[in-house]
């Protein structure tokens, strides 16, 4: 069974995000896609307090100067289209209060005919949490599992309790509700964000940054879910952050999903033998405008299937 493929909505500051993304969205929808997917940055702090992920001395990327609401950028891409699947890779969760994004999600999902994947990360920014002001950094891991909490409350039968640190609800009906449960998918890699991928969540969303790598985390994820004794599947999406370039990458230090259409297809042609369900592609990066994306994201679909992925 070939690998499902999904593509990034432009949400960087080259484009024209009222007009792009809907234009994207119905392009990827009829191109082939099965999904649409969404990230958050928040800020661009100048100067920056910290390196990017926290390294101290690693630069901010220049795309982060603009990024786009995430689920304002996900809400134009449901009005526009009817079949595809709408993800975020990922949702900084704890930047968001747990009751309003629970509501937004699940408003999304009935608007959207129940197309919605919550992918919830915990973020690594000082100034962004700074900025939203919910709760500290130190607590991001507490406030993730109340949000999981409160969406699951939210989500399911009225009348809607819940009893926690951020959010308390004695009583009370919510709607509307989900179309159908919306799957919660995690950003994980260290052992207690697995763990709580194992006990909390439907789905892991990993960085596709080697095959080995992937390979190895893929079996720890399982290794770590039979010996907690879970039965349900995990379901997976592998996020590719490609830099395509219309000239073929020659250096010896090309990295994975570097370079030109053919290069990138190989890279996700070793990537999808690791066995994951789906693999979203991220092209924004590097074209100009909304047409040279739709252009790159056909050629990338089109080599990727006739290779077998």
């Amino acid at each position: 069974m070939a690998t499902r493929l999904g593509l990034s909505l432009p949400q960087n500051r080259q484009y024209d995000i009222g007009k792009d993304v809907p234009d994207v969205a119905r392009a990827a929808e009829q191109i082939g896609y099965e999904s649409l997917w969404v990230y958050e940055r928040a800020l661009f702090p100048e100067p920056a307090s910290q390196g990017l992920y926290g390294i101290e001395g690693l630069a901010w990327p220049d795309a982060y100067r603009s990024v786009a609401e995430p689920l304002v950028t996900l809400t134009l891409a449901a009005a526009a289209t009817e079949r595809v699947r709408l993800g975020s890779s990922v949702l900084v969760a704890p930047l968001h209060q747990p009751f309003q994004l629970a509501k937004s999600l699940a408003t999304l999902d009935a608007a959207s005919g129940g197309r919605v994947i919550a992918g919830f990360g915990t973020g690594w920014s000082l100034d962004e949490y700074a900025a939203a002001g919910i709760r500290p950094i130190a607590e991001r891991g507490k406030v993730l599992d109340e949000i999981i909490e409160v969406c699951r409350a939210v989500w399911g039968p009225d009348p809607v309790r819940h009893d926690g640190r951020l959010t308390k609800i004695d009583s009370a009906v919510v709607g509307p509700k989900p179309a159908r449960p919306i799957p919660i998918m995690l950003a994980a890699s260290n052992k207690k964000a697995l763990t709580r991928l194992v006990d909390h969540a439907d789905g892991w969303l990993p960085v596709g940054m080697g095959v080995e790598q992937i390979a190895a985390q893929w079996q720890e994820l399982q290794d770590l879910a039979a010996e907690r004794g879970r039965k349900e599947p995990i379901q997976t999406v592998l996020r590719v952050n490609a830099m395509y370039s219309a000239k073929p990458y020659d250096g010896s230090d090309r990295r994975p999903f570097q370079g030109d259409a053919d290069q990138i297809v190989e890279d996700l042609v070793a990537h999808a033998g690791v066995g994951l369900e789906e693999i979203l592609v991220d092209l924004q990066t590097t074209p100009r405008d909304a047409q040279e994306l739709k252009d790159v994201a056909t050629e990338v679909y089109e080599k990727a299937r006739a290779a077998g992925v």
